[in-house]
């Protein structure tokens, strides 16, 4: 076989890999885009192995450290998109700006009308008691 069928195919598979990750909103699919790519280089890393005619398996046992790598990629990966879902209630990339709780960083801005306290760098006011409250809690 010739090595240009798998390296085209790998191409494929990392092209629609990378629209996936450029092109989606929702986390999980991103994910799925991310793995598309690592297999992309799985398939290139043993088509090179064999047009080679490596006696070590190199590319293959890349392959396999590939894979370990991108089992414990997704494993983490999907613990965050659980906590993010919890949290938040979508799995949305553009919703997950901040990493804090939602609620706390609305409900210290709210308490003190604006131009009282003092300014926390991001353009609101936060009053000395607020301040005073996170330093004991």
């Amino acid at each position: 076989m010739h090595l240009a069928y798998p390296v085209v195919l790998a191409a494929l598979l990392f092209s629609v890999g990378v629209y996936g990750v450029l092109a989606r909103r929702n986390v999980i699919l991103v994910l799925m885009s991310v793995e598309l790519m690592l297999n992309a280089v799985n398939l290139n890393l043993v088509a090179f192995d064999a047009w080679l005619r490596d006696s070590l398996h190199a590319g293959q046992a890349l392959t396999l450290f590939t894979i370990t790598l991108a089992a414990a990629e997704i494993g983490l990966g999907l613990a965050i998109v659980l906590l993010l879902f919890r949290a938040r209630g979508t799995a949305d990339i553009d919703r997950a700006t901040a990493l804090g709780d939602p609620a706390e960083s609305t409900a210290d801005v709210d308490e003190t009308p604006v131009g009282t306290g003092t300014s926390v760098g991001t353009g609101t006011s936060v009053g000395t008691e607020a301040l005073k409250g996170r330093a004991t809690a």
